[in-house]
């Protein structure tokens, strides 16, 4: 695992030879480990849900610099959205839902283009 972290970390100094002959080494290893059984319950359900997923592991050097590692920054940006609905129980109506989900995408998308969220609200609005 270390060896994935320290690849996605140095991976815009590597040449594109090098990433391609390092994520071949890495699908050799995760096929070996996904094809190797084991008499452990939970890892045979773990090796379970990540079999299905495998194809996509390594996503991230396909596209290097562009696609983290993990998708820790997904779950962070799901997370208000989460708590919202926690501490709300979730909307009364497809409208109110259909509306949180636009201001959220504009504010998100300003946030990523450097620009003020609610300055891009109040523009949208106008």
């Amino acid at each position: 695992m270390d060896r994935v972290f320290t690849l996605a970390r140095d991976i815009k100094t590597y040449a594109a030879s090098t990433i391609k002959r390092k994520k071949c080494e890495l699908e050799r290893n995760l096929a070996e480990l996904l094809s190797t059984p084991s008499d452990c319950q939970f890892a045979e359900g773990l090796r379970g849900k990540m079999a299905p997923a495998s194809p996509r592991q390594l996503t991230f050097l396909d596209f290097p610099g562009e696609v983290e590692v993990t998708n820790n920054a997904c779950e962070r940006a799901l997370r208000t959205s989460v708590i919202q609905r926690k501490v709300t129980n979730g909307f009364r109506s497809m409208w109110a839902a259909k509306g949180d989900c636009a201001v959220r995408s504009v504010a998100d998308t300003a946030k990523l283009r450097g620009q003020s969220s609610w300055e891009t609200i109040k523009t949208t609005l106008a």
